[in-house]
């Protein structure tokens, strides 16, 4: 088999031009993360007796407050990109060139939806339940932009799935040769396998919450496991600078944070709540009435008040006489 055939192209670059405007892929990709995630939550929401609309009120404040921490998590990791010596520190607010940690995101994005669930009536914990296969699905989508950057790809690899990066890319590993254009140096497509991974969680996820039904911010825990479990090898074939600790890189560590704070939030939720989650709702929150529609007879049956005053106000005596006789 040959593998140039096999293997993920070069990336066609990083953004493209619509006029005088240039489009980055990143950025797309992370906004069609926010969508899906807004729609999902949304639906979740809105099957457990809330309102769909709100998960849009709360990724108002959820969102904003994610993308800042994830990109003040990313800077403060990697320094020397923009504060070392020949370096513009004002790349570190290009947040549309990519470097949005994860991590960073979870942190201040859990933040702004407790501010904005707070606001919105609900639980903090029963929306992240709903929003967590949504998140996951948002970061299987937003995975693609490392691609469209040629960026955290792993070691050389032969695998025929091997990702191509240009040997432009400010990313390529000064140590390693670049191949030729009949034979490229290959890398493994780390990118790939993350989003994998999400895509797989969001069906586990899907799943474990229509046989087991976990509430109270349990789903959410499950969440934080998987999705920590995965990154925290995928991680470790990755070959773009970290500051090292003990032998893990920065990210391994937070993914085995993350996945201590998934099984204490479980194992927590579990002796407080062990019941059934009543409602989203926050305790003395009264949730709107659901709009009903009218129909065609609604128009013909009046209430006793409605007739009097239809009465009272006809224009003729023929109008009257037949709206007592409705009223009778």
């Amino acid at each position: 088999m040959n593998r140039i055939h096999t293997a993920f192209p070069e990336s066609p670059g990083s953004a493209f031009q619509i006029g005088t405007y240039q489009i980055h892929y990143y950025a797309l990709l992370i906004l069609a993360g926010i969508v899906f995630a807004v729609w999902v939550s949304g639906s979740r929401l809105k099957s457990r007796g809330a309102e769909g609309a709100l998960a849009l009120d709360v990724a108002l404040f959820a969102v904003p407050f994610g993308i800042v921490g994830g990109r003040i998590f990313h800077v403060v990791t990697h320094w020397n990109d923009y504060f070392s010596a020949g370096k513009d520190p004002m790349t570190a607010l290009f947040v549309w060139e990519g470097g949005l940690a994860i991590y960073g995101a979870l942190i201040f994005g859990a933040i702004g939806a407790m501010v904005g669930a707070r606001i919105s009536g609900l639980r903090f914990l029963s929306y992240v339940d709903a929003l967590a296969p949504g998140l996951l699905l948002a970061q299987a989508i937003g995975r693609w932009g490392n691609y469209f950057n040629s960026e955290l790809f792993g070691a050389p690899t032969t695998a025929p799935w091997g990702v191509v990066i240009p040997a432009s890319s400010p990313a390529y590993p000064i140590d390693l040769p670049t191949g030729t254009p009949e034979a490229p140096t290959l890398f493994e497509p780390t990118f790939l396998y993350e989003s994998l991974w999400c895509l797989i969680g969001v069906l586990l996820l899907l799943w474990v919450d229509k046989v087991m039904q976990p509430r109270w911010g349990k789903l959410f825990g499950l969440y934080l496991i998987y999705y920590s479990t995965g990154r925290y090898f995928i991680e470790g074939m990755r070959i773009d600078p970290s500051d090292i600790y003990f032998g893990l890189r920065t990210n391994q560590w937070m993914s085995l944070l993350s996945i201590i704070g998934g099984i204490v939030l479980i194992y927590v939720q579990n002796r407080r709540n062990p019941g059934i989650e009543i409602s989203p709702y926050l305790p003395g929150y009264t949730a709107p009435e659901p709009k009903v529609a009218r129909t065609s007879q609604d128009d013909f049956e009046l209430t006793a008040d409605e007739s009097e005053d239809a009465v009272a106000n006809a224009t003729n005596e023929a109008d009257a006489i037949e709206l007592t006789n409705l009223k009778k």
